[in-house]
């Protein structure tokens, strides 16, 4: 790949079989997750969440039996 000036920033242009393997359209957004040695990993916004998601369900947390959700109580600032 090679990088290009884009305005004011620099772009890549990713080519269309790791487009097709993540699964991207146009419009997604992608964070980079690592870049060391010359090297770069991205993960799409999906994987983000359900990464987290994953995550969070590990935990294995259970709330208590008389624990009830109330939305005004969770918005008030």
């Amino acid at each position: 790949m090679q990088v290009s000036k884009w305005g004011n920033s620099l772009a890549v242009r990713l080519p269309k079989a790791l487009v097709d393997e993540l699964g991207l359209k146009e419009g997604d957004e992608l964070e980079v997750v690592v870049a060391h040695k010359g090297a770069i990993e991205v993960e799409t916004k999906e994987e983000r969440r359900r990464r987290a998601i994953e995550q969070l369900a590990s935990l294995n947390w259970t709330l208590p039996a008389d624990y009830k959700f109330d939305r005004d109580e969770a918005n008030e600032r």
